[in-house]
């Protein structure tokens, strides 16, 4: 395995353009991202995104749909359980690695960010950088626009709010939102019989 892939697996910092395995890689995933991205509306679903995600993916399971734009890095390091959906213009960076747990849904125009670059400007220009896991747990919903940042861990059965910006971890069974994220309150028993609104 080339020495930079093996830092990127390590959460070491690497440069990815010096890697000619990443690279190849990286561009063959793109190719596949803008396939499904053009298909039209209904096409069948084993040429479409059953085919493509479990084929540009390291794990997909069953009841998989995202909408159309969808990009990621790699597509080898995400992860994704059983009944899982995302809206249009999903981003998953997934250097790090990216793992959904099953019944995830995720709002539109969600990005997931395991990659940084160095703060240092010497050290960015020359193309370091670096990627940290992203964990999704079971049964979370995320609402649209929210961006998860490196190393991240969003727990079981929580609600990310519109607009946030996830710069740490979410416990379970938590309603979470804001820049940056924040808990606003435990999911509690009452709330099997609420409405939706997480504000109450």
């Amino acid at each position: 395995m080339p020495i930079e892939k093996e830092k990127t697996l390590a959460g070491q910092v690497y440069n990815p353009g010096q890697d000619e395995e990443l690279v190849t890689e990286l561009t063959a995933c793109k190719a596949k991202c803008l396939c499904y991205n053009q298909l039209p509306s209904g096409a069948d679903k084993e040429g479409t995104l059953e085919g493509t995600l479990k084929g540009n993916t390291g794990q997909s399971g069953e009841n998989c749909h995202i909408e159309p734009n969808f990009w990621c890095d790699y597509g080898w390091n995400i992860k994704v359980g059983d009944n899982f959906y995302a809206n249009h213009n999903l981003t998953v960076l997934d250097a790090g690695g990216v793992t959904f747990g099953d019944n995830v849904f995720i709002g539109p125009d969600c990005s997931f960010y395991t990659s940084g670059h160095p703060l240092d400007a010497a050290r960015r220009n020359t193309g370091l950088e670096y990627a940290y896991s992203i964990t999704v747990g079971n049964n979370v919903w995320i609402g649209g626009g929210v961006r998860v940042v490196p190393g991240v861990t969003i727990g079981d059965n929580s609600v990310i709010g519109v607009g946030s910006v996830v710069v740490k971890d979410v416990p379970a069974n938590s309603v979470a939102a804001g820049n940056p994220c924040r808990v606003i309150r435990e999911i509690t028993e009452a709330d099997k019989n609420s409405d939706l609104n997480w504000k109450k």
